[in-house]
């Protein structure tokens, strides 16, 4: 367990695809809950995805936290990140104070999953941005949370009002 003085370890899960105004809303929101959750600068956990997860990062920086990357897979920047969305990850990846990477080759569900697991071993609470819809693969954002919950690891669901996603699926 951390120090008084340690910051408090929060992941981030949620859809990849929102549409701007939603991205507004979501930065709004996690603004306020983390500092509903600690008084201090927040350490995060992300995988970097597009969406909530590089929304969260640039949250975090915005409010003087930090945040360690848990890469999916070796390949996950070429694979994944669009090349028009590649400046911001890299951005953000190097502003990370720690990137691990579970071993895996390949960016396919079992890497995803495997990863969100490392996520939530790392933290003390986990944050969805989730619309509460059931996600269509086994590292969507619903199974995410059931596997938070089954490690009794508290969780906070933010879907704002007015919030949408572009298309379904994430």
């Amino acid at each position: 367990m951390p120090t008084e003085s340690a910051p408090v370890r929060v992941g981030i899960a949620g859809h990849i695809n929102l549409t701007r105004d939603t991205e507004l809303l979501v930065a709004d929101a996690l603004r306020a809950e983390l500092r509903r959750i600690s008084d201090r600068p927040v350490h995060g956990v992300t995988c970097l995805a597009a969406g909530a997860d590089q929304i969260f990062a640039r949250t975090l920086l915005d409010m003087g936290g930090t945040y360690e990357v848990i890469l999916p897979a070796r390949d996950y920047r070429t694979a994944v990140i669009a090349p028009e969305n590649r400046a911001t990850f890299d951005e953000l990846l190097a502003r990370a104070a720690a990137v691990v990477q579970p071993g895996y080759d390949r960016s396919d569900t079992a890497a995803y999953v495997a990863a969100n697991r490392e996520l939530v071993r790392r933290v003390q609470r986990l944050v969805a941005v989730w619309d509460g819809d059931p996600g269509c693969h086994a590292a969507a954002t619903d199974r995410t949370v059931d596997w938070a919950r089954q490690q009794g690891v508290p969780i906070t669901i933010l879907w704002p009002v007015g919030a949408r996603r572009t298309k379904a699926g994430d």
